[in-house]
């Protein structure tokens, strides 16, 4: 299990830290072979396991006026992870009965303060997953799901090292095995528990009073949703490679990062693999993804989801001729790039062309986005055109500025050009070009006509 200790939380400072250190005294003295609570050995089949394991908790109590703080006591310890229950795995309280219970190994004590992070519970689902041949309980199999499209951008380390896992796993000798293995499922039932079910260890805001209650889309929400997957890549939230130029005036960042670069960052590589959308926002992303298409004889539903985009977002004069031109190019029989997409949205898209607008061929470029998305997209990250690429990316190396340095770079700065100056240096352009080249009478005298009737 790789388990990464790189931050705590901020709990050893938190009043519940000298709560945990009085639970491990306990337990510790309830493991003392003298004094401690009796236990005996598992038998399975013919192994035994050498662990011990406790067979009623309560038993330590020889008043029964405290059976009650003995059962409580006995839940906290189960639901915090220190001993937990064999049979019913899911259900982390004390029952009054013979049912049998473990210590956990000190290693997986909350009070270790290991940080719960997704890639470690996706690798542990992924060699479940192996060992149980695909036969996952329905909580953790929505987990598993859920994980594969957050993470889906390190999914082959993840599953290489669960792969690892399992094989070292099996070099163990069976009681060893079987003990680890319901130790570590104990650790992730507590971390990671099944729905309807209060986490101990939750505290402050995040902590769930209702358990049966769905977390609320809060701005937090999306704010940890974003983090997880992004943190790496936001330049606001991680250096950036090989400098900030934000503080560093060294513009390097944005020349290895430009829109049509003929070679990408890694960085900027790994964010195609996080989202179809992000693929198709990355104009060198789109352009890899192209070259793919024309290879697999399906590029023309790229072009029409880009002709269908300039049909969107541009000028409003040309609108109704641009979409003429995507029908008989993509849509009509016989187009020369024709696409294939339902009857039912053919319908729909040759009724809105009678009077087109921006959105006209919403329909039918969603249905070509969800048939690339689904198909082409998964095809593309294993093909050899995007493996290429990643092997050719660029990891920049970190660039280190003196204060001098900095100091040199900040004189030199000059103020960015305001955008009306550059839309007034663009419309001046244009009209050099129509003043040099030839004049069309016609139009001239159109214009001249208008503006009397004006």
């Amino acid at each position: 299990m790789t388990i990464r200790n790189v931050r705590d939380h901020g709990q050893r400072y938190r009043p519940r830290m000298a709560c945990l250190k009085k639970v491990e005294n306990v337990v510790l003295e309830m493991q003392d072979p003298k004094s401690g609570v009796k236990s005996q050995t598992q038998r399975l089949v013919i192994t035994s396991i050498p662990h011990k394991y406790i067979l009623v908790l309560c038993n330590l109590m020889w008043d029964a006026v405290l059976l009650i703080w003995a059962r409580a006591m006995g839940t906290m310890m189960v639901a915090f992870g220190y001993i937990y229950p064999l049979q019913d795995h899911k259900r982390l309280i004390l029952k009054p009965d013979t049912s049998l219970y473990r210590f956990q190994t000190p290693y997986f004590w909350p009070a270790q303060q290991w940080p719960v992070e997704d890639t470690d519970y996706a690798i542990y689902l992924a060699k479940r997953n192996i060992r149980k041949k695909g036969m996952l309980e329905l909580y953790e199999q929505e987990q598993y799901n859920n994980l594969y499209k957050w993470v889906n951008h390190k999914w082959d380390f993840i599953v290489m090292q669960a792969k690892e896992q399992y094989r070292a796993g099996k070099e163990r000798k069976k009681p060893d095995r079987v003990v680890f293995d319901c130790q570590e499922r104990a650790y992730w039932v507590v971390h990671r528990p099944p729905p309807g079910t209060v986490s101990a260890m939750d505290y402050g805001h995040d902590r769930m009073v209702d358990p049966n209650m769905e977390e609320k889309k809060t701005s937090d929400y999306y704010r940890r949703t974003y983090t997880t997957t992004y943190k790496e890549h936001d330049p606001f939230l991680h250096a950036c490679l090989p400098s900030n130029p934000w503080l560093t005036d060294d513009v390097t960042y944005w020349t290895l990062n430009m829109p049509n670069v003929e070679t990408p960052t890694k960085m900027r590589v790994e964010c195609w693999t996080f989202s179809f959308g992000e693929l198709l926002m990355d104009p060198r992303g789109r352009a890899d993804f192209r070259l793919f298409l024309k290879k697999e004889f399906s590029g023309e539903n790229l072009a029409f989801w880009e002709a269908c985009e300039d049909l969107k977002w541009g000028a409003a004069e040309t609108m109704k001729e641009k979409a003429q031109q995507i029908y008989k190019t993509f849509l009509a029989r016989g187009a020369p790039r024709w696409i294939n997409i339902d009857g039912k949205t053919m319908d729909i898209t040759v009724k809105g062309l009678a009077h087109p607008h921006r959105y006209v061929l919403d329909a039918a470029q969603t249905h070509i986005y969800m048939l690339m998305k689904k198909d082409s997209y998964g095809r593309y990250l294993k093909s050899p055109v995007f493996k290429e690429t990643q092997r050719k990316a660029i990891a920049p190396e970190p660039h280190r500025f003196t204060e001098t340095q900095l100091e040199q770079n900040a004189k030199r700065r000059r103020p960015s050009l305001s955008p009306i100056t550059l839309r007034q240096q663009e419309e001046e352009q244009k009209a050099k070009l129509a003043a040099s080249g030839p004049v069309d009478i016609t139009q001239v005298m159109s214009k001249l006509e208008k503006k009397q009737k004006a």
